[in-house]
């Protein structure tokens, strides 16, 4: 059986690091939530409140950032700390996108991932199928929102829905590695679809570009 590697990229909140656990439990695949550690780099500036980006790209470098699979979900460890509780808060979401937008720090994150390449578990690029996952502003507020109310967050469908929108405009108009569909990624719209169904069509674009690859 080939292992593919699958590259599943998107704006927020469209199901990307729910629907990846899913395949990696289904393909025996492992996965990456680059996502994830943006996410966790936010959380460090915000707790240190470092907001220069020259001090941020600093402090990126000299931190020990580490992610490990588990069961329901991919940890990430900062200098030997689970943040992963953390890194769904309001503020960390209000602040992921200024943050990853930084030159300095996008680089010095690639640093970090090829370094996790090098244990296997890492979607690059080159990847032999690429997806990017979609669906409108409101149906990802309702989903993040259901979400943050499970984890004990007091949040409204209509607020979420405002900072999804903000965010979907800053990742698009950001100068470095603006967020658009690829020239060769097949475009999933799975506003209709549950996590389950959405990962049903991702094997099935894989069974189309590299039939019987699962077999």
């Amino acid at each position: 059986m080939r292992k593919l590697s699958i590259a599943i990229d998107g704006p927020a909140g469209a199901g990307k690091s729910s629907v990846s656990k899913i395949l990696a439990a289904r393909l025996g695949y492992a996965y990456l939530d680059t996502g994830a550690m943006y996410r966790a780099v936010t959380y460090e500036v915000l707790s240190k409140g470092i907001f220069d980006e020259i001090e941020i790209v600093r402090m990126i470098n000299k931190i020990d950032m580490e992610v490990k699979p588990d069961k329901d979900a991919m940890l990430v460890f900062v200098d030997g700390e689970d943040v992963t509780p953390f890194l769904r808060t309001a503020d960390v979401s209000a602040h992921v996108s200024w943050v990853s937008a930084m030159a300095g720090v996008r680089r010095a994150m690639v640093k970090i991932q090829r370094k996790q390449a090098g244990k296997g578990g890492i979607v690059l690029p080159n990847a032999d199928v690429k997806i990017f996952l979609t669906s409108s502003a409101h149906t990802r507020a309702i989903r993040r929102c259901m979400e943050l109310a499970a984890a004990g967050q007091d949040v409204t469908p209509e607020g979420i829905e405002e900072d999804i929108e903000k965010r979907d405009y800053q990742d698009s108009h950001r100068a470095v590695s603006p967020l658009r569909q690829a020239d060769d990624a097949v475009l999933l719209d799975n506003g209709d679809l549950t996590l389950e169904e959405t990962a049903d069509a991702i094997i099935s674009i894989c069974r189309e570009k590299f039939p019987g690859f699962d077999a």
